[in-house]
């Protein structure tokens, strides 16, 4: 999967849009991120601990946690993983992203 491929998918999740913050593009969803790319080949993706312990089972080639990241609630997706898997991901990330600003009244 490429940069390329993640960012089409993202622009069809409905709020879904491109950001720079601190000179790094991100995608976010009403001012949450969403995704942004890390190192090279990687994606940073947010997550909530309880659903990133699960991907890290399901499919440990496609998911890691980096000790940089342990600490907050991100995986990190290698690009040449599990295309359904990333999808999945982002669209779980996507919905939770939304949700949390929804139960917070739109921060």
């Amino acid at each position: 999967m490429e940069l390329e491929d993640i960012e089409q998918y993202l622009q069809s999740l409905g709020g879904c849009q491109p950001r720079k913050v601190a000179g790094r593009i991100g995608w976010y969803v009403e001012g949450l991120l969403v995704m942004r790319p890390d190192v090279p080949g990687t994606i940073l993706i947010r997550v909530p601990h309880s659903h990133r312990e699960q991907l890290l089972i399901d499919y440990p080639e496609t998911f890691g946690v980096p000790p940089r990241w342990e600490a907050h609630d991100k995986v990190q997706a290698q690009l040449a993983g599990d295309s359904k898997a990333i999808k999945l991901a982002l669209s779980m990330t996507w919905e939770y992203q939304r949700a949390k600003r929804n139960s917070t009244g739109g921060l």
